[in-house]
């Protein structure tokens, strides 16, 4: 069959947690098709009659699918989850069901798990297989992810989403923040992978399950049927397909399941009142964490109002470019985590948006790392594919970067660069935003929404996302938000320059400027540098907390020369003759949470989790019934610092899917350690 999902224990770290590619061989049939088999479970991935009339009976027909597609009138998503993604064909047959019988404003979203993934040759030389279902092979196999743990959330077309949850399937279904309409429950045969057909599996299916929720399976083994039941589900017996005499279909009963969120209510998500929540919403502010929640928003069919006091990225996204990295911890934490899923994530997101790369590249980034004997460390604790992260030496940083560089290097193939200007004003032409520069004085709840009081006018909304940054601060119910003022710089490179310069140590030398344009990656140490765009250097940024100055210091644009020097020291010897008069930059404000990671979620009710939670202060594992209170129909997307490039996207999708009742594009801890709440929490537990 075509899901595979195995694991060799049941305590799954998901910090630790390393993916390997499927073992394959191709085996030919006696009609000599050449099919995938698996070499670890001695099983094929789908039928060698004809796997996707099999896809198509067993898993469509007998969930109903194309009945319920036609009937589909939700705002909401119809979801499927599956258990072993394979080849992806039984997904992309329902993506081919959904386009078939689906109303046009219908959308679908689609999740799978997949412990031990394809390559990409191996999914590309499978769908060779399948010449109907080209296009929709197409946009997997463009996106396909790396063998990341984790999941991966692929944009397939504007109505249909696609999350890739990659490890065992009973941990990344445990895990899931969200509910599904119908299951594929594929996989290897049960006498084959019995590790995946556990009891974990079944009761992860039915806490993931909407009411009414059906499944599918080509299995009759006994104990998945003793499975099923003991977790909720009501079975049957039906015709299977081909040689198969018999399987199993049926539906979850209405048995109550577990809070997954017992321990911790206050991260409870806030109800989401349909006959509004598509409908309309305002979104402050115009940098890349609003633009990206626009974007999000309208294309799941909300019609979105963006609101921005000085237009489109006149913040902090007015860079010429910005540096898309992260910087992992040295023991992986759940901060590392997000930002490698969010770095990935936007990798792909801006492949969609700009395939040509006009305004960004993912060139690659060297993280200059010297001689620190953690990065060793830090590579066999993540041990991630090289393809995301590898050590370079010295010699080989050099011959990456263009540069000299003279030390050790951890390199990130998929980062890079974006110009931030292009890529918010490409989000705010997004069909179903109108953008709006106006300033937000003042917001008053009203029986259906919110009333938002601008420059001249009042304006009703059902929902308000604030994506403000710094300036977030006066709408955050007390939230800690840190300001940080960030200055880069920026050198024009001439086309021709063999010039005489002085150097500040008083040395006379010839200088060839064009050499600094032959820098081709991202260096990045306590600043960065990007390569040359449209004859410009840019480089920085300074770091000051608690500063809201935006006028241009000379005294940062000389420490920004002297962090070139550390970071790329050939390169800044190129450039050394210039004083730093002639730099050009640009400052503006950042905003930071405490522990640095973003805020994204609902707003919390501060006063209300401080009376609510205050126990925690003398007993820290406390239990509580109340769920958290929130500000019904107010979200928060900011404190993204000087990684918003990579965060913001990512984050925009969390509130998006929250919004319109979707499955979440990160695990459920994950989630919560984005909430706005958390500091509340963390500081009523230390006594604050």
């Amino acid at each position: 069959m075509s899901g595979k999902s195995v694991t060799s224990h049941r305590q799954v770290n998901p910090h630790r947690q390393a993916i390997r590619h499927a073992e394959l061989d191709w085996r030919a049939d006696d009609g000599d098709l050449v099919a995938p088999f698996s070499t670890a479970y001695d099983d094929v991935y789908f039928s060698r009659q004809d796997g996707q009339a099999e896809s198509r009976f067993v898993f469509l027909d007998n969930n109903d699918l194309p009945r319920r597609f036609a009937d589909w009138r939700h705002r909401r998503a119809f979801a499927i989850g599956e258990t072993g993604f394979g080849t992806g064909l039984n997904m992309l047959c329902a993506w081919a069901c959904f386009d078939e019988h689906a109303p046009a404003e219908a959308r679908l979203h689609l999740v799978s798990t997949e412990m031990h993934p394809l390559t990409r040759e191996a999914l590309e030389r499978a769908w060779r297989l399948w010449p109907p279902l080209a296009r929709q092979a197409a946009r997997l196999i463009d996106q396909w992810p790396p063998a990341v743990a984790g999941i991966h959330r692929l944009q397939l077309d504007d109505r249909v989403t696609l999350d890739l949850h990659f490890g065992d399937a009973a941990d990344c279904l445990s895990r899931l923040d969200g509910q599904v309409d119908a299951w594929f429950l594929d996989g290897f045969a049960p006498s084959k992978n019995p590790e995946m057909w556990r009891p974990e599996l079944f009761e992860a299916m039915a806490a993931a399950s909407r009411p009414g929720a059906t499944f599918a399976t080509f299995t009759c083994a006994g104990f998945v049927r003793r499975g099923l039941a003991a977790a909720g589900f009501r079975w049957r017996k039906v015709p299977g397909f081909g040689r198969k005499r018999e399987m199993l279909r049926g539906e979850r009963d209405e048995t109550p399941h577990p809070d997954p969120r017992a321990a911790t209510p206050w991260f409870q998500p806030p109800p989401v009142g349909f006959a509004s929540a598509a409908s309309h919403i305002a979104v402050i502010g115009g940098g890349i964490a609003g633009t990206s929640v626009a974007a999000a928003l309208a294309r799941r069919g909300s019609q979105v109002t963006l609101i921005d006091r000085a237009g489109i990225a006149s913040g902090a996204s007015g860079n010429p470019q910005a540096a898309l990295y992260v910087k992992l911890a040295i023991e992986p934490n759940l901060q590392s985590r997000f930002y490698l899923a969010a770095l990935l994530y936007t990798q792909r997101w801006l492949a969609r948006l700009d395939p040509e790369r006009r305004w960004w590249s993912d060139c690659g980034l060297l993280q200059m790392a010297g001689d620190d004997p953690r990065r060793q460390r830090l590579l066999a604790n993540y041990d991630l594919p090289a393809s995301v992260v590898a050590a370079s030496d010295p010699s080989e940083a050099t011959r990456l970067a263009g540069t000299g560089v003279d030390q050790s290097a951890l390199y990130y193939p998929q980062a890079g660069w974006v110009d931030p200007i292009a890529l918010c004003r490409q989000l705010a032409a997004t069909p179903g935003v109108t953008p709006r520069q106006a300033e937000l004085h003042a917001l008053r709840e009203t029986e259906g929404g919110w009333r938002l009081q601008l420059d001249h006018e009042t304006l009703d909304v059902d929902q308000v996302v604030f994506a403000t940054g710094h300036a977030s601060r006066a709408w955050l119910d007390g939230l800690p938000l840190q300001s940080v003022r960030g200055q880069i710089s920026t050198l024009s490179l001439p086309s021709h320059a063999d010039i005489d310069i002085d150097i500040d140590i008083d040395i006379d030398i010839d200088i060839d400027i064009n050499s600094a344009s032959t820098l081709t990656r991202v260096l990045c140490a306590e600043g960065y540098v990007m390569p040359a765009r449209e004859g410009k250097l840019t480089f920085g940024a300074t770091f000051s907390p608690n500063d809201d100055d935006i006028e241009l210091r000379q005294s940062d644009h000389q420490r920004n020369l002297e962090e070139l020097a550390r970071t790329a020291p050939a390169l800044a010897e190129q450039l050394a003759g210039l004083p730093s008069g002639d730099c050009g930059g640009r400052a503006s404000i950042r905003a930071a949470s405490p522990d640095k990671t973003p805020y994204a979620g609902p707003l919390p009710d501060t006063g209300r989790w401080r009376a609510d939670y205050a126990a925690l202060g003398k007993d820290a594992k406390r239990r509580f019934d109340a769920p958290g209170k929130h500000y019904p129909g107010l979200w928060v997307s900011t404190a993204h610092g000087s990684r918003g490039m990579v965060s913001a996207p990512l984050c925009a999708e969390l509130i998006a899917s929250r919004i319109h009742d979707e499955p979440m594009p990160l695990e459920r801890e994950l989630v919560d350690h984005l909430h706005p709440g958390r500091r509340i929490i963390a500081d009523l537990i230390r006594g604050r």
